[in-house]
């Protein structure tokens, strides 16, 4: 019931399909393909209790749920296509306490989006491209094209012109409300002629929304006869990276990483974003001897922003996009030869002392997902335990 699909085709049915769908059930799904292109979502089947789509329904989002465009709302009768205006499509079941059906079965797969423009919120600049394909349909020259700093100066080539935008200088706008960080600037296209202007200025503008758990990214065109719409999801590019000692000079670039029994290891979490008005807390450490499964056979170091292991700690950072903590690999290393370890990560604007970076030990089910916050899950390894210290541990 719901998940994340990022494939570039799949399938959606309610849960039990072609079976009868559970009562009192509410999945979501999100679709999420490559940038620039598109979701082409088609029903093929739909059979619900049709009743003014009260209680059974379909819901059909262009991008995340809560901040989006409904595209529609069915529960029975023919089966329509839904193409959304970003790599991302939101779908919502829910079924209601009396009657149950069929359900849905829906088919999904990605479009190629139009590449007049593009944008992406890369982890340090946004990328917005402008074809000159377009810019000469539209009777103007790459010459032509400036951002709203124009000390900022674009890479002309053959068929684009490419500004690499900062999200902190060359005229980026930074807003706040209560769920997002907008990141704003705009390309301008200036028509010639100094007494006659035959051409409207072509405005780009250009945003990258933060909102809880992905960004979103906005391009349109404004002040001409032609609107274009660029939207592109993505999410935040986070590493963790272990250390020879608690200075964090040394990176260790071994992997395996061979380590010994009551070794301390030093971890160091780092958020890619030129935004210093950012913070990362490490919400979860978990140590398991598989890479694909932390939940059947597995040691919590840190849960929840609560310690389950006496030997963590962490330590100062000079920025607050890092993170650095340490712990001790007896507990979990003796029992495995090999292990991995899954972090889970929190981004938070910096100073926001009602989000999660700031409440420290606390329990899932009393998050305060109002603030503006993402989580992101990192997995590194493998640790393994020194030859020598496994024969002496199977001679003991």
């Amino acid at each position: 019931c719901g998940g994340l699909f990022s494939n570039s085709s799949g399938m959606l049915q309610s849960p039990f399909y072609p079976g009868s769908y559970p009562n009192n059930a509410d999945c979501m799904w999100e679709i999420q393909v490559e940038n620039n292109f598109r979701v082409m979502l088609t029903f093929r089947d739909i059979a619900m209790q049709s009743h003014r789509c009260r209680y059974d329904y379909v819901e059909v989002y262009d991008g995340p749920p809560h901040s989006s465009p409904l595209l529609g709302r069915l529960c029975s009768g023919s089966f329509p296509t839904y193409i959304s205006s970003s790599n991302m499509m939101t779908v919502r079941f829910h079924s209601g306490s009396r009657y149950t059906f069929r359900g849905f079965q829906a088919h999904y797969s990605s479009i190629p989006a139009d590449h007049n423009t593009t944008l992406l919120c890369l982890p340090d600049y946004m990328h917005a491209v402008v074809s000159r394909d377009y810019l000469q349909s539209q009777g103007y020259s790459a010459q032509m094209v400036t951002l709203n700093d124009s000390h900022c100066k674009p890479r002309v080539t053959s068929r684009e012109v490419i500004f690499n935008i900062p999200y902190n200088s060359c005229g980026t706008i930074r807003e706040e409300n209560n769920d997002t960080i907008n990141y704003s600037n705009m390309i301008k296209v200036t028509s010639s002629g100094y007494i006659i202007r035959r051409k409207k200025n072509i405005h780009l503008h250009i945003s990258c929304k933060m909102l809880q758990n992905t960004w979103m990214q906005i391009m349109y065109v404004a002040e001409d006869t032609i609107d274009v719409n660029e939207i592109q999801y993505g999410r935040y590019d986070m590493n963790i990276t272990f250390y020879h000692s608690s200075s964090f000079l040394r990176q260790v670039h071994d992997s395996p990483y061979y380590i010994d029994l009551n070794q301390d290891l030093y971890l160091q979490a780092y958020l890619h974003s030129s935004d210093p008005n950012l913070i990362v807390f490490v919400d979860t450490c978990v140590a398991s001897p598989d890479r694909h499964d932390f939940n059947t056979l597995a040691y919590d170091i840190i849960k929840d922003g609560c310690v389950r292991d006496s030997s963590y700690a962490t330590y100062y950072s000079p920025y607050s996009h890092l993170a650095r903590f340490k712990f001790n690999a007896f507990e979990f290393i003796r029992r495995h030869t090999l292990v991995y370890l899954q972090c889970e990560l929190v981004v938070c604007r910096l100073g926001d002392y009602s989000s999660r970076c700031y409440r420290g030990c606390i329990n899932r089910s009393k998050r305060d997902t109002s603030s503006v916050e993402e989580e992101a899950k990192v997995v590194v390894g493998p640790l393994q335990l020194r030859e020598g210290d496994a024969q002496s541990r199977n001679t003991g």
